[in-house]
């Protein structure tokens, strides 16, 4: 089974590749892509940095960087993992990437650390849950 693990950095996130280490560790056979999804530069951006070049390595670089703790958790505990840094759409993006990499399951955080434009629009794990054409497990947030 190949699970697809969107993280953005944000603890709820990082719970959601925890708990598929779990399963793992419990006996389920599974590889994971793990998916960071960046927003499009600005117009501003591209104004002032002239160099969509730069902006996009900027881009790629933050989303490696938010995926850093659960590339960690995922080497700690063996499980082999392809990693994608999208750009767009959080939602649109992460069923492009489920359908790029033959993915089997999305396993993701209720909520993570999105948008203003998202928290409008609706949150990117209910635009998944009810567009993905493959089953969706949802991590809720642990109350403390």
């Amino acid at each position: 089974m190949k699970m697809l693990l969107p993280v953005d950095g944000s603890e709820i996130s990082l719970a959601a590749v925890r708990f598929a280490v779990r399963l793992v560790r419990e006996g389920w056979r599974a590889t994971a892509v793990l998916a960071n999804v960046q927003e499009p530069a600005s117009l501003y951006e591209l104004l002032v940095a002239h160099d969509a070049e730069v902006l996009e390595q900027i881009s790629t670089d933050a989303g490696l960087h938010a995926m850093a703790q659960a590339e960690a958790l995922l080497q700690q505990a063996g499980i082999p993992y392809e990693r994608e840094v999208g750009k767009g759409d959080p939602a649109h993006t992460l069923l492009d990437i489920v359908e790029r990499h033959g993915c089997d399951l999305v396993l993701m955080g209720a909520r993570g650390s999105g948008t203003l434009r998202s928290a409008l629009l609706g949150s990117v794990s209910h635009e998944v849950l009810h567009a993905a054409g493959v089953p969706v497990m949802i991590v809720k947030p642990q109350d403390d």
